[in-house]
This record gives C-alpha cells, sequence and structure tokens, in this order.
C-alpha cells in the first residue's frame, strides 16, 4: 500500500481520506481508526460506512489502556462534563491551557502507532486532518504546525527516510477543508464528529460548533444533519 490514514470517521479525517484515493486509488490506502476509551463508538461506526464507501481496507486499533489515568473529559473513565461552549471560550476559562476535551498527547501516540502499522504495510506516507483551528489558542497543541514539523521529522528519521507525515490541513481552517473535501464529493452525510453518543449530533459542542460554522461558511447545511445521521 502507498499511505495510511489516521481515521476517525469525523469530518477532517474523511476528506484526508477522499483525498488519499483520489490520489492513490482505493487499493493503494489503508484507514487506521484507534479506539481510545471514547465514551461512545460513533466515531468507529462512521469510520466503518466510510471505509466500505471507498472501498479501502480498515484497521482499528484499542489504545484505551494507556489513556485510563486521563481526566480528559471524552473518556469513560472521566466524571468531568464535555463542555458545550465554543472553543473560544473554552480557551479564555483555561488561559492558554489544553481545552478538557484534550487527550492527552494523542497526536504523538497515534501517529507512532500509525507509522509502525505504516512501515508493516510498505506505506510512504501517513495522512493526518490536523487543521489551524484546532491548534488555535493552544487548545489543542499536537495539532500545531509545529508539533507537525516535529513528529515528520522524528518519523522520517526512526524510518529509515522511509515514511512521512502528512498534514495537508496544517495551515487551513475548517471551511476550507469542507470546501476542498465538497470538490470531491467527500460523503459528509457518513461521518460523526460530536462528542456525545446520541441519536443525532448534540449541536452545541465545540466540534458540532465549529462543523456547523464549516458547513455554512460554504453555503451549505451539514448533511449529516439534514440526512438524519
Amino acid at each position: 500500500m502507498k499511505a495510511l490514514v489516521l481515521f476517525s470517521g469525523g469530518v477532517d479525517s474523511t476528506t484526508c481520506l477522499g483525498i488519499a484515493v483520489d490520489k492513490y486509488g482505493a487499493e493503494e490506502v489503508l484507514a487506521l481508526s484507534i479506539y481510545y476509551g471514547q465514551k461512545h463508538s460513533k466515531e468507529i461506526e462512521a469510520a466503518e460506512k466510510i471505509a466500505a464507501y471507498y472501498g479501502v481496507k480498515l484497521r482499528t486499533l484499542d489504545l484505551a489502556l494507556i489513556f485510563t489515568d486521563s481526566d480528559c473529559s471524552l473518556l469513560k473513565g472521566s466524571s468531568a462534563e464535555i463542555p458545550k461552549e465554543s472553543y473560544a471560550d473554552q480557551i479564555a476559562e483555561t488561559n492558554g491551557s489544553p481545552v478538557s476535551t484534550y487527550v492527552p498527547f494523542r497526536n504523538g501516540l497515534f501517529l507512532s502507532s500509525a507509522a509502525s502499522i505504516a512501515l508493516s504495510n510498505g506505506c510512504e506516507v501517513i495522512y493526518y486532518g490536523a487543521h489551524s483551528d484546532d491548534a488555535a489558542g493552544n487548545a489543542y497543541p499536537d495539532c500545531s504546525a509545529d508539533f507537525n514539523d516535529a513528529i515528520n521529522r522524528a518519523i522520517f528519521i526512526g524510518s529509515g527516510d522511509q515514511l512521512r507525515v502528512e498534514a495537508p490541513f496544517i495551515g487551513l481552517t475548517k471551511a476550507q477543508i469542507v470546501a476542498k473535501g465538497l470538490a470531491l464529493n467527500v460523503p459528509y452525510e457518513l461521518t460523526w464528529s460530536c462528542y456525545e453518543g446520541g441519536d443525532a449530533p448534540c449541536g452545541i459542542c465545540g466540534t458540532c460548533r465549529d462543523r456547523a460554522a464549516a458547513f455554512s461558511a460554504n453555503d451549505i447545511d451539514d448533511p449529516a444533519i439534514t440526512k438524519g445521521v
């Protein structure tokens, strides 16, 4: 295979998958979905549907044990409520520290694990969907350009110059990501981003708010909501 895509089943990673499939073909792309102890399984379920849509091989990995001691509000072991405010409001409350939905060094761990799997499958590149909105204000520091440059260099060196990391959205907003995905006919109606695990997206958590704004900026209603996913 040529490319491994870190794949959550959300807007950003699904757009990454669409880009990889468009470039390499479905038979050359491996999608990797990671369970890390989330409070619900909606992400994994969405990933399975989207992988089937594209006809790509999907690998899953369980890393929940590593985050057992974390009080991240996304995780089953946490008693903290998932914030309903925008990320801007959350960052104002944390005085620049990562928000409560930050999973400790998640992208570092995910990319390191992905590197081993990618090398074992002959891949030359790992794609992941970090973007400027997530990095803004230090909400998710492992989505920043500095982090991406560092992890890319570490993986390239550690793989014997065989494997690189590609973050095609590192300088883009979520609205710009959606614009790229719409041009590729990405099946956004199948995606799931909400931090809650209800029958439908809650519409008020930070990621729901960001998602709605991204589609609105492209003059389109969120397909996952309008189609009742």
